[in-house]
């Protein structure tokens, strides 16, 4: 079988031996002559395997013991809904304010706005989000039940490379495209949430990392399964989770720590977004989207010097085995998402063939 390089935004590339690992125990987990999919999320099996989870992203994330893990369903955007159901009452003035920097953060400010007052209060979309816009935390209100931020921007390839310091209001990070690629200091963070689909696992369901102090705030009408606190009561049990995807999720984190864990990890990231925006930033051909000083490593964004010749380089990328460079269509141009599990010889495969489409269409 011949294994693409897989630059898609998400679902996303996982790792090989992660997928290998779930093939071979799927139809026999544990010798139980069942496969994990099957088993209950009650039974002793599943315990283990949601106990191995929690230990894992504790020690890979060096998530304080004051902080809560939370496998909430519905993945990244119903917690567009469930942040301002658990947190915008926190304050009476039940005010939240956003930096727009993205899609992504501007979705979650219309979906908070259902339940209270928005403002937003820094914005880069003048430039069409090609960067993170300047902001004064001096201006956030204190009566802010919260802050909130996306942290990496997978449409248009910019991240936050130091975090705003929000003082006594809680930060809120959507952190979906980019949780365990880089190491990161949680209490800074009131809730940190991220869907499994780019850096953990399958699509479908959210992780979210909550401070306890934070847990009982929900409005009344918060319906049951968007409730943090019923999730951290009952362990995120409160009905059937998304079993399969909790059991892959603990298979990423345990190749993670293989790898040597996050901080091996940022360094091989690093310098993989390195080497194909140091030939994007010599090339006469293509160039970058993102303003240089805020470049997510996760999502590189481009565009071709001659637009007319975007289709044939996707085509081409294709049959070279390069596969999903397309960008999305609020950017245009050709986007390469290299997530955790891409591997350095990936981004070397991408860069050879854009040099070579440049001498030859250049």
């Amino acid at each position: 079988m011949n294994r693409i390089f897989n630059f898609g935004a998400g679902p996303a590339m996982l790792p090989t031996a992660v997928m290998e690992k779930a093939q071979q125990e799927f139809l026999n987990y544990k010798n139980m002559g069942a496969s994990v999919i099957e088993i209950s999320h009650r039974s002793p099996e599943f315990d283990e395997i949601i106990n191995h989870c929690d230990s894992m992203l504790r020690e890979l994330g060096k998530i304080p013991d004051n902080y809560k893990i939370l496998y909430v369903h519905g993945g990244a955007q119903m917690q567009f809904s469930a942040i301002p159901l658990n947190l915008i009452n926190l304050k009476p003035a039940r005010k939240a304010t956003f930096v727009l920097t993205g899609n992504w953060a501007v979705k979650a400010s219309k979906e908070a706005a259902r339940y209270g007052n928005c403002i937003n209060i820094a914005s880069s979309e003048d430039t069409n989000f090609d960067r993170i816009p300047e902001w004064d935390t001096a201006t956030l209100d204190p009566e802010s039940s919260y802050a909130y931020i996306t942290s990496n921007n997978t449409l248009y390839g910019t991240r936050w490379h130091n975090f705003p310091d929000t003082h006594d209001v809680p930060l809120v990070a959507d952190m979906t495209s980019e949780f365990l690629s880089r190491e990161i200091d949680v209490s800074q963070f009131g809730i940190i949430f991220a869907g499994l689909q780019k850096n953990l696992g399958p699509a479908g369901l959210a992780l979210v990392i909550i401070r306890e102090d934070l847990l009982n705030h929900a409005l009344p009408e918060t319906p049951m399964l968007l409730n943090y606190k019923v999730y951290e009561e009952q362990h995120s049990l409160a009905n059937t989770n998304n079993t399969f995807a909790i059991y892959m999720m603990s298979l990423v984190l345990d190749w993670l720590k293989e790898q040597g864990g996050v901080k091996k990890i940022e360094e091989n990231n690093n310098l993989k977004a390195s080497h194909v925006y140091d030939f994007i930033d010599k090339s006469d051909f293509f160039s970058g989207t993102a303003h240089p000083d805020h470049r997510s490593i996760m999502n590189v964004t481009f565009n071709l010097a001659d637009n007319d010749l975007l289709s044939d380089f996707l085509k081409n990328a294709l049959e070279a085995d390069l596969y999903a460079l397309k960008g999305h269509r609020a950017v245009g141009g050709a986007r390469a998402s290299i997530y955790n599990a891409m591997p350095m010889s990936g981004c070397e495969a991408l860069v050879d063939f854009m040099r070579e489409f440049e001498r030859t269409q250049g």
